[in-house]
């Protein structure tokens, strides 16, 4: 029998930039690490987080369009850590859904953090 459905090993969201070298500093301080390879010029990346990974692109064309959603595991301890910092969460929701709140890096790219309910993620 044939598969006919994709195999995924690991999903990159990406999010696009025209100051590359600016948006490394940023993102470095969202990820809490520096990027673990620079593969190829103008792109860097964060990998083996779950099964998914990061990628900060130079694209002057479409810098500032992206929209990443991370899922953490306590979104009140990454306020906390990226409030020490100097980034800040806006837009905070919560509803049966969990808790949402969004960060912009310099060039309007959005970043999502969100906190499914308690009990829902399996470990």
């Amino acid at each position: 029998m044939t598969n006919t459905s994709i195999t995924v090993q690991s999903i990159f969201a990406s999010a696009t930039v025209s100051n590359f070298d600016e948006a490394l500093v940023w993102y470095e301080k969202l990820m809490g690490r520096p990027a673990d390879d620079k593969p190829i010029p103008g792109m860097a990346q964060w990998r083996k987080m779950g099964g998914a990974g990061l990628q900060v692109w130079k694209d002057d064309k479409r810098a500032g369009n992206g929209m990443i959603t991370i899922v953490v595991p306590e979104l009140e301890a990454e306020r906390e850590r990226l409030s020490r910092l100097g980034l800040q969460l806006v837009n905070r929701v919560e509803g049966d859904f969990g808790v949402v709140a969004q960060i912009f890096d310099a060039e309007g790219n959005r970043i999502n953090l969100a906190e499914p309910p308690k009990g829902s993620m399996k470990n």
